[in-house]
C-alpha cells in the first residue's frame, strides 16, 4: 500500500472507535455523527479486507486483526502529533534571521532591535547584509528592502516613500537611483561622478565631498539624528521606499508577526 494511499481519516475514526468501543461516544469525540463513523469504519474494513469490531451482547469488541494493528497505529499518530509540535517550535524559535542593507541596519533597524530585546530577552537575532538575499538559500524570516512594493511578497511600508538630496556637486549613482542626473541612461557630462552600491555608500561619498545623491529619507533622517548629516534638502516623493517583506508562510508565524508589530509601530 503506498504511502499516498493511506486512509488516514479512517484510520483516525478507528482508533476513537477502539478507544471507547462505542461509535456513538466516537462520534461525539470527532463532532460528527454515529452514521458518518459506521461509514468510515466500513470503508477502512473494504481497503484492508479484514473485519474490525463485532457486535456481541455486551457491546462492541475488538477483532483479532484490529487489535494486532491497533498499538502500532497508535504510535503512528504519536509520531504525527510529534512531528507536527517539531514543525510548530520551528515557527516559535526565538531565533530571527534578517536581511537589511548594511547602514540601515546601523542606523534604524539595531536601536528598534535593541528595544524589541529588551521586552523579549529570550530572542537572538541573525543578520545577513544585503537587499537581495535569497529567502530560500538563506533561511530567512524577514528582510529589508529599498524596492517599489513587496510583490509577490507580504509587507508592510515602514514609513513614506520619499527621498532627499545630501550633499553638493555632481551626482553620485546608485541603484536605487537608476537616474540620478534626471534622465535615464546618462551618459557624457551627465553621467554620475561616482556610482556606489547602496544608499549608505551614497551617503558616505557626498558626506567626503564626492558629489550629491538623491538617498532614502528614512535613513537620511536617522543618520541626521544621529549627527553624520547636518543638513537635508528637501524631501520628494520617490516610487521606492523601504519595505518589510517575506514570503506569506514565514509572514504568518506568531514569532514574525510579533516583530513586525514593534517595528511598524516604531516606523
Amino acid at each position: 500500500m503506498k504511502r499516498t494511499h493511506l486512509p488516514l481519516n479512517a484510520l483516525r475514526v478507528f482508533d476513537a472507535a477502539a478507544r471507547h468501543l462505542s461509535f456513538t461516544r466516537a462520534a461525539d469525540e470527532l463532532a460528527v455523527t454515529p452514521a458518518a463513523v459506521g461509514q468510515q469504519i466500513r470503508a477502512l474494513e473494504d481497503v484492508l479486507g479484514v473485519v474490525l469490531f463485532r457486535r456481541t451482547s455486551k457491546g462492541l469488541e475488538l477483532t483479532e486483526e484490529a487489535s494486532a494493528g491497533l498499538q502500532t497505529l497508535r504510535s503512528g499518530f504519536l509520531n504525527f502529533e510529534e512531528a507536527v509540535q517539531t514543525m510548530q517550535a520551528g515557527q516559535s524559535s526565538h531565533v530571527y534571521t534578517i536581511a537589511v542593507p548594511r547602514e540601515f541596519f546601523a542606523a534604524w533597524l539595531a536601536p528598534r532591535l535593541a528595544t524589541f530585546r529588551a521586552v523579549n530577552p529570550q530572542v537572538r537575532f541573525a543578520i545577513v547584509d544585503g537587499e537581495q538575499t535569497d529567502f530560500a538559500d538563506a533561511n530567512l524570516d524577514l528582510a529589508i528592502r529599498w524596492t517599489e512594493g513587496p510583490g509577490e511578497l507580504e509587507g508592510t511600508s515602514l514609513g513614506e516613500a520619499e527621498q532627499v538630496v545630501v550633499g553638493s556637486g555632481d551626482w553620485i549613482g546608485w541603484p536605487g537611483d537608476p537616474a540620478p542626473a534626471g534622465g535615464a541612461g546618462n551618459t557624457g557630462e551627465d553621467a554620475p561622478a561616482i556610482t556606489v552600491s547602496d544608499a549608505g555608500q551614497a551617503i558616505a561619498a557626498a558626506l567626503a565631498g564626492l558629489g550629491k545623491a538623491r538617498v532614502p529619507l528614512l535613513l537620511a533622517r536617522e543618520m541626521q539624528a544621529a549627527g553624520r548629516i547636518q543638513d537635508l534638502g528637501v524631501a520628494e516623493p520617490s516610487r521606492r521606499g523601504y519595505w518589510l517583506i517575506a514570503p506569506a508562510p514565514q509572514w504568518r508565524q506568531k514569532k514574525v508577526r510579533a516583530l513586525v508589530a514593534a517595528l511598524v509601530g516604531d516606523a
